[in-house]
């Protein structure tokens, strides 16, 4: 079984077909079969996948066609080929193309296509199942059909399925290292504790928490590991990346294909004119109610979204460049703002947040400059995890779904693409948090923004996130909130632990 295309449409003309210019039509109609249609197919390409005019007639100035392929030279494009052909035929006769209206077009894929495979795009009117195959019938203009719309659908069903698939497979999680098992000193919840020992309240949104001195004082010990131990030894720089992301930022980066259930979403006002917005501010002085409903009808956009993945918008920094060979590898991080995530499986505690602190370290170079820079990580990384913090831990190799969806893992790919993800033992609950985790991307994101190298070697980049309320909460998780019974390397940096309120 192969995947099938078929459209009906109408090609309107500027005069009437006469049986002359019938006889033209039909000769062209000819000449797409046997030659134009077939120009790049296999030799071997069986007549039955080709696309092929299997009916036509005229009517008054409109000449109807009904194309039907498998696999090659799809329907829709060989609608297109034979309007490159038929345009000068009838203009020997005065007649110019002025319009082509679908009247319908399908697409039969083969096998089964799970209900969730199937995309809720407004272009599919309806779905129809026939044994192993579904047959969509899709409502396209010509303009959608030129644009090979059908195409990226039936792409898109292919990486649903597979998506579908690759959910359930074990195989996806390797393990690398585990550490030796740590004593077990402490098998409170942090969050808890950390909550009746005022080091933390909810703050005002969700998934939002305020820190008090205490927290803050260890998270700026861990900052200061990172940057001591890791950062600042491999050579990384620091830069500052914006926190608000546009849709072009995350159209380049891939995020555009499927963020949209997690992302903070920014809009901006239709107008700053003090009077557009009078009414909406004498109404909350009288009800004390912000009127959402109205505000809402007065923004434009949105125009993007809150940071969702912090490396996306350092690329417009190197964006359609290229890199000189002599500043490569190039090692920058950023730990300027908060990045913003609506957590869809739910918040809880301080490790699944919506808003939460993060130090994002990001390389790019030569596919072995880039993989070197992963390996050297992976060693600062064991060191900080083993020596100085001296957690329980254990690294799995873990394949990202948007690396298999975009083609960077398998067979085909490099086996040093993927994601090696960090995971701590949390005694409270006995299960494993995923707290760190390092990223080879391969060209990705050079790729999707247009990077290159002088030396024309493909460019590559890799990047580590580092959330510091992650690697609170596995710390605090294995040690307690007793700084005596905590490592020296962090007792060192953390001080005394300040007592700012005290409340009545």
């Amino acid at each position: 079984m192969f995947i099938r295309f078929a459209v009906t449409a109408d090609l309107h003309f500027s005069g009437s077909i006469t049986p002359d210019i019938a006889l033209a039509v039909e000769s062209a109609v000819a000449e797409a079969n046997e030659v134009v249609f077939r120009r790049g197919v296999p030799a071997d390409a069986p007549d039955e996948q080709i696309g092929r005019i299997t009916e036509w007639h005229a009517d008054g100035s409109v000449v109807t066609l009904r194309i039907e392929s498998g696999p090659y030279t799809r329907a829709h494009d060989a609608l297109f080929r034979f309007r490159k052909l038929i345009a000068p035929v009838l203009g020997r006769h005065r007649l110019g193309l002025r319009e082509i209206a679908v009247r319908r077009f399908t697409v039969t894929v083969p096998g089964h296509v799970p209900d969730e495979a199937v995309p809720k795009v407004p272009f599919i009117r309806e779905v129809v199942r026939h044994g192993e195959s579904v047959e969509l019938e899709l409502a396209c203009t010509a303009a959608d059909l030129e644009d090979r719309v059908p195409d990226r659908i039936v792409r898109l069903i292919e990486e649903k399925k597979e998506a579908a698939l690759f959910g359930g497979k074990a195989e996806h999680w390797e393990l690398v290292y585990e550490s030796q098992k740590r004593p077990r000193i402490y098998a409170g919840n942090p969050t808890e504790e950390m909550l009746a020992r005022g080091w933390l309240r909810h703050g005002a949104s969700r998934g939002q928490w305020i820190y008090a001195p205490q927290a803050v004082r260890l998270f700026r010990a861990l900052e200061e590991i990172v940057v001591e131990e890791i950062i600042r030894p491999l050579g990384f720089v620091e830069m500052i990346f914006p926190k608000f992301v546009p849709w072009e930022v995350w159209i380049r980066s891939g995020h555009a294909k499927g963020v949209y259930p997690e992302i903070y979403y920014v809009s901006t006002p239709k107008t700053r004119d003090p009077a557009y917005w009078e009414d909406i501010a004498d109404t909350f002085k009288v009800t004390g109610e912000v009127p959402v409903d109205r505000i809402r009808d007065r923004l434009d956009g949105p125009i993007g979204g809150m940071c969702y993945a912090q490396c996306p918008p350092f690329w417009p920094f190197v964006q359609g460049e290229t890199l000189a060979n002599d500043c490569l590898p190039i090692r920058v991080f950023d730990r300027s703002g908060t990045s913003h995530r609506y957590e869809s499986g739910g918040i809880h505690g301080i490790e699944r947040v919506d808003e939460f602190h993060r130090i994002e370290v990001l390389w790019l170079g030569t596919a072995d400059q880039t993989v070197e820079t992963a390996d050297r990580l992976h060693e600062a990384y064991r060191r900080v995890f083993d020596d100085l913090l001296e957690l329980e831990w254990r690294s799995a190799k873990v394949t990202p779904w948007f690396m298999a969806q975009e083609g960077l893992v398998g067979e085909s790919a490099s086996a040093d693409i993927g994601t090696r993800d960090y995971e701590a033992y949390l005694p409270y609950s006995d299960s494993w948090l995923e707290f760190q985790n390092v990223s080879v991307n391969g060209d990705k994101y050079p790729k999707g923004f247009t990077v290159k190298i002088q030396s024309g070697a493909d460019c590559w980049s890799g990047c580590s996130g580092i959330g510091l309320e992650r690697w609170t909460a596995a710390f605090l998780a294995q040690k307690g909130l007793e700084p005596a019974a905590w490592p020296e390397a962090v007792i060192r940096r953390v001080g005394e632990m300040p007592e700012i309120f005290r409340f009545l």
